[in-house]
This record gives structure tokens, C-alpha cells and sequence, in this order.
């Protein structure tokens, strides 16, 4: 008989542990933003629809010019283009971090820490708002990009179309303190072992009951999704 699925809350420990000596992409993704809200806000700006390794690259030459928002001012956006190149979309990008300056002198010059304050500003959507809430300011948040989205989906914690559905349905499934975690451990598992294309199934600590390990057969009955 399959396993039965584990509490996603011990799925996430298990992973948070054996991904700890991994060096994924978003590691040094991670690095490159520390935790300032400022960093954390454009790096995450940058990573749209970009590999993690190349807006790493591209974080760390802008942070060589501009440490904060006034320093950021001072670049204009033909300058802001060739730091960034080449992640993509980076002339839409470009114009984004020139106008986030002037937008942050509507909260003091700082990076607002609220859901709403962020969303205001120029190039910010849901996830990278999140991803800033959790990372900088430590706020309970889930931060759900393509990696979370498809583990979720694919073990069966969630049947979801869209990345915000799958942020709601994981909020009714683990605890507040979990939320600011998941994003960095299913992103640092999907890129390292669990890949979209080629997953490594023979090393990983789930194919036990991992619906996709090869040999796993469905059970009748409902799936227990949210």
C-alpha cells in the first residue's frame, strides 16, 4: 500500500533540513538582498521571469551604484538598463526602479511595510510583496511563485489554477510562523531536486508517497485537497 501524504507542516521541516546544504540558485539570491527592505524590494523587482543566478548578478552591480533609494535617484534609466542587463524585461524594469524613489517619499523614503503600501508602488505585484513582508519585515506571508505553486499542486496540499488561490488555500493549511519559510524551501527544493524537467526522483527524501516517484500508484477515495 502507498504512504499516505504527511502534514505539510512535517514536509516542510523534512525539506527545510536537506535543503540546508544545498546551493541553490536563490541562495545567493538570498544573499544578494540580505534582509534590507530596500534590497530585498528591487532585487525581487528584478527576478520576474528571471533566473535566480542572473538577478543575482544583476542586483549585485546596482547595489554597487545604489545602496538606497537616494542613490538610486541619481541613476537614470539608460544607466539602470546596463547594470540590469540581462534580466527580463529589463527596460520595463528600468523604468520601474527609476520612478520607485519618488514613490517611496510618499512613505519617508522608506519601503512601507504593509501589503497595501507596497502594492502602490511602481513594478510591485502580490508575490513580490510578499516575498518583501516576509523577508524584510518578518511579517507572516506566503510568497507563492512558480515552485510553490507546482509542489503544491503536484503532491495534492492544494488544487489550484492561480498562484493567489494557492497562496489562500496554504494559509488554511499552515501555521502564521510557517509562511515567511515556504517560499525559500519549495523554491530551493524545485530548483535543485525536484526539477520541472529531469526531477531527481532517486535522492529524494518524499518518494515514498511523492505521487510522481516512479512506481507510486494512486489511491481511490478523495485526494484531501483544499
Amino acid at each position: 500500500m502507498t504512504p499516505s501524504r504527511p502534514d505539510l507542516k512535517d514536509v516542510l521541516t523534512t525539506l527545510a533540513e536537506y535543503v540546508s546544504d544545498i546551493q541553490a540558485p536563490v541562495a545567493n539570491f538570498e544573499r544578494v538582498q540580505t534582509t534590507d527592505p530596500f534590497k530585498v524590494l528591487v532585487a525581487t523587482i528584478l527576478s520576474s521571469r528571471t533566473k535566480d543566478e542572473v538577478t543575482a548578478a544583476a542586483a549585485q552591480r546596482l547595489f554597487s551604484r545604489a545602496q538606497n533609494p537616494q542613490e538610486l535617484a541619481r541613476l537614470d534609466v539608460e544607466e539602470i538598463e546596463s547594470l540590469i542587463y540581462p534580466v527580463g524585461f529589463y527596460r520595463n524594469k528600468a523604468k520601474f526602479l527609476s520612478q520607485l524613489p519618488r514613490a517611496l517619499e510618499g512613505f519617508g523614503g522608506q519601503v512601507p511595510g504593509t501589503l497595501e503600501g507596497l502594492l502602490s508602488l511602481p513594478g510591485v505585484g502580490r508575490k513580490t510583496a510578499n516575498l518583501v513582508l516576509a523577508r524584510a519585515f518578518k511579517q507572516p506571508a506566503i510568497c507563492v511563485d512558480t515552485h510553490v505553486h507546482r509542489l503544491a499542486n503536484m503532491w495534492g496540499y492544494v488544487d489550484t489554477k492561480t498562484p493567489e488561490e494557492t497562496e489562500k488555500a496554504l494559509e488554511k493549511l499552515l501555521p502564521k510562523e510557517l509562511w515567511p519559510r515556504i517560499n525559500s524551501i519549495l523554491v530551493s527544493f524545485g530548483q535543485s531536486v525536484c526539477k520541472p524537467v529531469g526531477p531527481r526522483c532517486t535522492i529524494c527524501p518524499l518518494k515514498g508517497w511523492c505521487p510522481k516517484s516512479p512506481g507510486h500508484k494512486e489511491q481511490g477515495g478523495p485526494r484531501g485537497r483544499v
